[in-house]
C-alpha cells in the first residue's frame, strides 16, 4: 500500500466515520428518548435532517427506532468499504459487501458504546456541572446497559463493577459476533 493510498483510506474512514457517528448517535438518542431540547440533540437533528427526512417518508420508525437512519448508516458503511477496496484494485460481491457493511456498522456501534461507558466512568470520578448538555446524554445512553447489571451485582465497598462487565461483554461481542461476520463477508465478497 502506497503512502497516498493509505492517506486516502484515512480520509475516507474519517469522513464516513463522522457521518455515520452523527446518524447513529441520533438513532441511539431517539431510542433512549433523550430530551429533544438538549442543544446536542438540536445540533444532531439540524445536521442529519436533510439526509433522514426524505427516508422517513419511505421507511417509517417503529418504537422509537428510526430504521431509515440505520439503513443510511449501513449504506454509508458499504460505500466506505467499496471505495477502500476499489482503491486497492479489489472487486467485492454485493452480498459479501452487504454483510461486511453490517459487521462494520455493528463494530462501530460497539466501539461507540465502549467510549460512552468509559466517559460515564470518568464523569463519576470528576466533578462536572450537571447543566452541561453532554452529561445527561451520556447517562441516558449508558444506563440501559448498566442498570440491569447494577441491580444484580453486589457493590462491595460502594464500587460499581457494571461498567467493567459491560465493556468486557462488548469486547466479547466484537470477537465472537463481529469478527466472524466480517470473515464471512470477506469470503462471500471475494468469491464473487
Amino acid at each position: 500500500m502506497g503512502y497516498f493510498a493509505h492517506a486516502a483510506q484515512i480520509l475516507i474512514d474519517f469522513a464516513v466515520g463522522v457521518v455515520v457517528f452523527l446518524i447513529v448517535l441520533r438513532v441511539l438518542l431517539q431510542i433512549v428518548r433523550a430530551n429533544f431540547y438538549n442543544p446536542v440533540c438540536q445540533f444532531l437533528y439540524k445536521v442529519t435532517n436533510p439526509l433522514l427526512m426524505p427516508l422517513r417518508r419511505l421507511i417509517p420508525s417503529w418504537r422509537n427506532i428510526e430504521f431509515g437512519g440505520l439503513l443510511l448508516a449501513w449504506l454509508f458503511s458499504a460505500i466506505k468499504l467499496a471505495l477502500i477496496y476499489t482503491m486497492f484494485g479489489q472487486r467485492l460481491g454485493l452480498v459479501g459487501l452487504a454483510i461486511m457493511a453490517l459487521a462494520d456498522l455493528a463494530d462501530f456501534v460497539l466501539v461507540l458504546y465502549i467510549g460512552i461507558v468509559f466517559v460515564r466512568v470518568l464523569l463519576s470520578f470528576i466533578s462536572v456541572e450537571r447543566s452541561n448538555p453532554v452529561v445527561p446524554l451520556v447517562y441516558q445512553l449508558s444506563e440501559p446497559l448498566l442498570r440491569p447489571l447494577r441491580t444484580r451485582l453486589p457493590a462491595p465497598g460502594g464500587l460499581d463493577f457494571s461498567p467493567m462487565l459491560v465493556i468486557l461483554a462488548i469486547l466479547l461481542a466484537r470477537a465472537l459476533l463481529v469478527a466472524p461476520l466480517i470473515d464471512a463477508g470477506m469470503r462471500l465478497a471475494q468469491a464473487a
